[in-house]
């Protein structure tokens, strides 16, 4: 997958692209990283990028002129990818970021990823996207962190990029359900007991230990997720106990 990042800090995605899994997954060449700066696109002596907004008010707003050709510079340059391509803008009007948007995103060929800072954009700017992300009802300096965010996400769908490809099946909301506890050894820690189950070597039994586990965590603490996850009759007969106990 390739991934373009246009953006005025390039250098802020430098240490988390760069190590842990986006960076082996980069040095494997199943994700393509690049950047584009959008001031070196700027026509003025002082490389503006932004402009008082017009009617007043207080801050800057991200001028049109110098994204627009950052954008369209970057789909000229990879247009083999324009069949397959989503441009993307982060902005609290988008449509919240979820696991199932990252399984969205996993069956493109290119994301190109819009940050804006200062006020925002100039409401021309939208043109360009394909789709608005949110990623919740919260304010940050800049698109940075949300295009991070879902890159790191998304990415973990991608085919090679997990050591063990049978791992993002078991992530929280990939299917809508809370994961399951996760242990390792010791057998006993300070009094607290690995369930007997992941000891058996029984792995249909394992495998329902987990999935019992997965669903009595969403109802418990998540249960507006569970009208979204695809439920078996055994699951359904399960919760159905536990709303009894409680």
């Amino acid at each position: 997958m390739r991934i373009d990042l246009v953006t005025l800090f390039p250098e802020m995605f430098t240490g988390v692209f760069g190590a842990s899994i986006i960076g082996r997954a980069v040095e494997r060449g199943i994700l393509d990283i690049a950047y584009t700066n959008f001031r070196d696109y700027s026509t003025d002596k002082h490389r503006h990028v932004d402009d008082t907004p017009c009617g007043g008010g207080a801050g800057m707003v991200l001028k049109p002129e110098p994204i627009y050709a950052a954008v369209r510079d970057v789909w000229a340059k990879t247009a083999a990818f324009a069949a397959r391509r989503c441009t993307i803008i982060f902005d609290p009007a988008g449509k919240v970021f979820t696991q199932q948007t990252a399984k969205e995103l996993a069956s493109y060929d290119q994301l190109v990823l819009i940050c804006g800072h200062y006020e925002g954009f100039d409401q021309r700017v939208y043109d360009l996207a394909d789709r608005l992300i949110s990623v919740g009802d919260f304010v940050l300096t800049g698109g940075e962190i949300p295009a991070m965010l879902t890159v790191d996400a998304t990415a973990r769908m991608l085919p090679g990029v997990l050591g063990d490809d049978t791992s993002a099946p078991t992530d929280s909301f990939f299917d809508a359900l809370l994961g399951y506890p996760q242990y390792t050894r010791p057998r006993t820690f300070e009094g607290k007991e690995v369930p007997e189950v992941l000891l058996s070597g029984n792995h249909a039994a394992i495998a329902r230990w987990r999935r019992e586990q997965s669903l009595l965590a969403t109802l418990r603490l998540r249960p507006e997720l569970l009208p979204m996850a695809k439920l078996t009759t055994q699951d359904l007969m399960f919760l159905a106990k536990q709303n009894e106990i409680r």
